[in-house]
């Protein structure tokens, strides 16, 4: 059986949600909303990669374990691999939490087409979340898991091109930390998905797709910074209307972004 790759891996709750038992499981008390691929797909001996990150201090970890408890609360995780990552790319904003009214009802395509709502996000965003699994992904397998991991860049670094065919996404890759765990899972299963956060109003975009990397030629050399591209082409996506409590302060862009650059037009040649 293939692995499934959402979009999303989002549980959504106040502080102190998740906590470690001892140095080998976290307890997540949360659940995944609904219309999330997650609530289904959650079962005992499930492979799942989480992403911990505190935007305000540019710290993160990711960790990938197995599901091995889970009630009406929550869910437990056995980490079988955990690493902290550089801070390298990501945008300085902080949390709040807010009162709302309940989230709308998810909002889903299955035409491999983005509406000009989902579009016009993509295009203003300055970051966005990847998960991708290995070709045999399951619990308990190591590095034959599953991962999510954090993209960031100048707004509007990522690419919407939508033609008869669908819609694709070009976002560039830039020097990191030299593990190629996003890449090399792709490079063995061609499969992404990818989240979209709207800071300002707590809208959320999931969207699934085939993926490859583009390691050469014209669009490489055209965006200033980049040592290759990531190319997603759209199968699906689901729009969460107002999906989180939370509002975010103006960002503060990562120094290392001041290398980097921005689409130019296709018409122009590369330097």
């Amino acid at each position: 059986m293939r692995p499934v790759v959402p979009g999303r891996r989002s549980c959504l709750a106040p502080r102190g949600f998740v906590r470690a038992s001892d140095a080998r499981h976290l307890t997540i008390r949360a659940r995944p909303l609904e219309g999330d691929p997650l609530r289904e797909g959650l079962a005992i001996g499930a492979p799942l990669g989480l992403l911990g990150i505190e935007a305000q201090s540019r710290r993160r970890n990711r960790a990938n374990g197995t599901l091995v408890d889970l009630d009406a609360e929550g869910f437990t995780v056995e980490v079988e691999q955990s690493f902290g990552n550089c801070p390298k790319y990501i945008q300085a904003r902080a949390p709040q939490w807010i009162e709302r009214a309940p989230a709308g009802q998810a909002e889903q395509r299955r035409d491999g087409f983005l509406d000009g709502r989902a579009s016009a996000l993509i295009e203003r965003s300055d970051t966005f979340y990847i998960a991708s699994a290995a070709a045999d992904a399951r619990g308990r397998a190591g590095a034959d898991g599953v991962d999510v991991s954090h993209r960031g860049g100048k707004p509007g670094f990522v690419r919407v091109r939508t033609g008869p065919g669908g819609t694709e996404l070009l976002a560039p890759d830039f020097r990191g930390n030299f593990l190629f765990n996003t890449l090399g899972n792709i490079a063995a299963y061609p499969h992404a998905g990818l989240l979209f956060v709207d800071y300002e109003h707590g809208d959320m975009l999931e969207l699934t797709g085939g993926a490859e990397s583009v390691w050469d030629g014209r669009e490489v050399e055209a965006f200033a910074g980049a040592q290759r591209l990531l190319r997603v082409r759209v199968t699906s996506s689901r729009w969460f209307p107002a999906a989180l409590p939370l509002r975010w302060t103006t960002p503060q862009q990562a120094p290392q972004l001041a290398d980097t650059g921005t689409w130019r037009s296709e018409a122009q040649p590369p330097r």
